[in-house]
């Protein structure tokens, strides 16, 4: 265990991974996301958790530990699916290219990778919301701005379609205070280094210890909001129920 992380949080975050081997077994294993595709028996909505190669459990016990933790739909009347939010994530099956204004995941990745100096980062990754808005902020043509950033869609893609996920139905409706919603605010918490430490820490090699966001360093994950939350353990409570249905 990490010195100074509550005993009560680590059997919290060992009940959690109980939990997602409940899940794994019910979906027939994690799968690698480069290998997901719609043709695949997803539930219309639900949270995802994410692995990723060479980190690993230790005060929580054995095995990988959560990288990251994510819904969609958090806005009333959305209509985005969780296929549909793990294909913003992967990028496209075809030529490896992909769109980090549609995915934080797909940003923090890629800025990760620019400022360990795997490759040259484009002054316009993650510059506004869109390519052309990115081209009219830095006096560039729309097609400079995809052209230079292909690179690195493609570096992101490999690196996001190399980790495996596992994700928990939970059909409620879109909106802000969704049970998807305080599943991941609890699970991100939960397992975050960010305010105090959390049972499992991210290796020294990870990927993430290199990114621009204190939020991202601190806490091993890959997420960038309720790092610094404190969770409330009802949503293990949550997830169990869910699982218990949803078998």
């Amino acid at each position: 265990m990490t010195p100074g992380t509550d005993p009560r949080r680590v059997a919290d975050t060992v009940r959690f991974y109980e939990l997602l081997g409940r899940i794994e077994q019910r979906v027939g294993g994690r799968r690698r996301l480069a290998d997901c595709d719609g043709s695949m028996d997803w539930p219309e909505r639900g949270v995802y958790f994410f692995f990723e190669e060479g980190e690993e459990r230790h005060g929580s016990g054995e095995g990988s530990r959560v990288v990251r933790v994510g819904t969609h739909a958090l806005k009333a009347g959305s209509k985005a699916t969780l296929c549909d939010r793990l294909r913003q994530h992967r990028g496209s099956a075809t030529n490896g290219g992909g769109n980090h204004r549609g995915s934080i995941f797909r940003l923090l990745v890629g800025e990760s990778l620019a400022l360990r100096g795997d490759c040259v980062g484009p002054r316009s990754w993650g510059v506004a919301s869109s390519a052309g808005a990115a081209a009219g902020r830095l006096d560039l043509a729309p097609a400079a701005v995809k052209e230079t950033e292909a690179d690195l869609e493609q570096r992101v893609s490999a690196v996001i379609g190399a980790m495996s996920v596992v994700w928990l139905s939970v059909p409620d409706a879109p909106g802000p205070e969704s049970a998807r919603g305080r599943i991941e605010r609890g699970a991100i918490a939960l397992l975050s280094n960010a305010v105090t430490p959390a049972a499992d820490q991210a290796s020294a090699n990870w990927l993430g210890a290199h990114s621009g966001r204190p939020a991202v360093r601190s806490s091993g994950l890959w997420n960038n909001n309720h790092v610094e939350e404190t969770y409330d353990p009802a949503f293990l409570d949550e997830m169990e129920a869910l699982i218990t249905a949803w078998s």
